[in-house]
């Protein structure tokens, strides 16, 4: 193997720029040319290239984003992107592909691997929802980012006697929410994997009020509901006043914490030293601290990462 490959796609996360530095530095260590594709998929369908060197990732460590940039890419899901997509690649001299990126993204680098190309993925999804690694590189940083986010607002709460219902990303996967709720001390948490009664929460924040707790943070997943429509539902039922803020976008963002920046050189590195030992059409993940391979073909079938009990029952516990 003389020169590989590296893109990101779907979804922006705060250590994919690690991720990327890792790579091509582990690359590079081991005398292999490293080709960076620009805007995902697309820029393989369109031969979007550019190579990288130590220089191309100097200073990219604590930049969140990619500069690789991402795109979501219509036409690898069809027969006909996926082979051109794999004849730009061979035709580049290209010998083996890091793909960085979530659910999609992952089966983007299935498709290529039936085509004949050595990939290796690596999970990159702040809603922590692929299956087979403890956590998904962007989570840590987003979770950060929402309890900043709460913290400030339990300032304001507490000085005017509000609830505040705090949406957060997660249109199938209730994990930044019920995390971000234990982390920061929230009173009520709506999850798309929890069944729930808007009256009965509503009871519940009503007797906080009643004990003179006069304000509250209600986490809420996107995919559990609508912020806006959840606050006015509970506004006409407990009398005080709601308040919303739906995070959207910011959560994504950012400087990367130490735990996604290191998290993102496992990878990295994994995932060269993968490609040289042969590896193919695998996904590497975080398993009880160490790395782990596993088929992407079982990634894909195995759906949606369950919900981690031990945090459905932490929440329960603690009254959330």
């Amino acid at each position: 193997m003389k020169r590989i490959a590296v893109l990101t796609s779907g979804g922006d996360c705060s250590g994919m720029n690690a991720a990327i530095r890792a790579v091509v530095r582990a690359a590079l260590a081991e005398g292999l040319e490293v080709v960076g594709v620009q805007k995902g998929y697309h820029g393989l369908i369109d031969n979007h290239f550019q190579p990288l060197d130590t220089r191309s990732v100097s200073n990219m460590l604590q930049r969140g984003g990619t500069f690789l940039q991402s795109a979501r890419c219509r036409e690898m899901y069809e027969e006909p992107g996926q082979q051109l997509a794999a004849e730009n690649l061979a035709a580049l001299g290209v010998q083996g592909l890091v793909v960085i990126g979530g659910d999609g993204s992952l089966r983007g680098a299935l498709a290529l691997t039936r085509r004949g190309m050595p990939v290796i993925g690596i999970p990159a999804s702040i809603d922590n929802d692929i299956p087979f690694t403890d956590m998904s590189l962007g989570v840590d940083t987003a979770l950060n980012n929402i309890i900043y986010a709460v913290d400030c607002l339990k300032d304001t709460a507490s000085s005017h006697d509000r609830a505040f219902v705090v949406e957060t990303m997660g249109r199938n996967c209730g994990y930044l929410a019920v995390a971000a709720a234990i982390a920061s001390g929230a009173e009520v948490t709506l999850l798309p994997e929890a069944p729930y009664d808007i009256a009965e929460v509503c009871s519940h924040l009503r007797r906080r009020f009643d004990e003179g707790r006069s304000n509250s943070i209600i986490m809420v997943a996107e995919g559990a509901g609508n912020g806006q429509k959840i606050a006015e539902q509970i506004k006409d039922a407990i009398g005080f006043e709601t308040r919303v803020m739906i995070l959207g976008h910011y959560q994504r963002g950012g400087s990367p914490s130490a735990f996604d920046r290191i998290l993102a050189a496992r990878f990295g590195v994994g995932a060269v030293e993968a490609l040289l030992a042969g590896e193919r059409g695998k996904m590497l993940g975080l398993a009880a601290g160490g790395l782990k391979l596993t088929p992407l073909e079982q990634v894909i079938e195995a759906g949606k990462r369950p919900i981690d009990q031990i945090m459905l029952s932490l929440s329960q516990v603690l009254g959330i």
